[in-house]
């Protein structure tokens, strides 16, 4: 019985039940399990408290831009299904004085039908966004609480002395973040570059600002030998690494 707590404790099921996202057969077996069985109960308990210190910790105040941006796009889109209908009361009233108005109205209709698509379809990428967004904290709650994460220091070499970094590899999950606490200063020209060697392949995983480095996990691609690497590259980031300029590695 303790084995099959444990195997239960060691999958993410308890994770994704307290955040929403388990299946219908995953939520009954974490509801089962968590009146059941204390260390189960005491464990969710733990993973509430966790969760709403993290969010405090970690929570950044959406940008007023995105916030302004998507009550403008729900204004376009009630807008437009408004117009929609008066057209289409005004089309049916036009049908009877005479074709050529008609076929004017259906020609307004059919480019606010289109008008319409490109809006919700703005907002449905806006939703997939978000999606992706809360599936990244989630993974990051759960490399930061999970017991099998290894926790290792990343220190930059003599071309940036300063540069201090942690890393969080959880193998069980397949999950891996880093975290750069401090970057050198560069001059206005140049800037960090965060890249992770997969498979034989170079991943580009994106300039790293000095602004946020210290608030946020970056999160590196997981697999068997991966070897990421920290270099200095011209303002606005580089297609491949200048391999000369490499400051820091890491390799899990």
């Amino acid at each position: 019985m303790k084995e099959k707590i444990k195997q239960f404790l060691d999958s993410d099921i308890l994770e994704k039940y307290l955040i929403g996202n388990a299946t219908q057969e995953e939520t009954l077996q974490a509801e089962r399990y968590i009146a059941m069985y204390p260390e189960v109960r005491d464990a969710y308990n733990e993973l509430q408290e966790n969760l709403e210190t993290y969010s405090k910790l970690f929570a950044v105040k959406a940008p007023d831009a995105l916030k302004d941006e998507i009550i403008k796009k729900v204004r376009r889109e009630h807008v437009g299904r408004k117009k929609y209908y008066r057209l289409a009361v005004a089309a049916t009233i036009a049908i009877l004085m005479s074709f050529g108005a008609s076929f004017f109205f259906w020609d307004q209709n059919q480019s606010l039908q289109e008008e319409n698509a490109i809006v919700n379809n703005k907002i449905d990428n806006l939703e997939e966004t978000m999606r992706a967004q809360l599936e990244d904290v989630r993974n990051q709650f759960i490399v930061l609480q999970n017991p099998e994460t290894k926790k290792v220091s990343v220190k930059g070499n003599k071309k940036a002395k300063e540069l201090k970094a942690v890393a969080y590899i959880n193998p069980v999950k397949r999950l891996s973040y880093i975290n750069v606490s401090k970057l050198p200063n560069l001059p206005e020209d140049q800037c960090y570059q965060m890249w992770a060697e997969v498979n034989g392949e170079m991943v580009n995983l994106g300039i790293i600002h000095e602004a946020d480095s210290q608030e946020k996990l970056l999160a590196l691609p997981y697999a068997d030998k991966a070897i990421s690497y920290i270099t200095i590259e011209p303002k606005g980031g580089n297609n491949t690494p200048t391999v000369e300029n490499i400051v820091a590695n890491l390799a899990y």
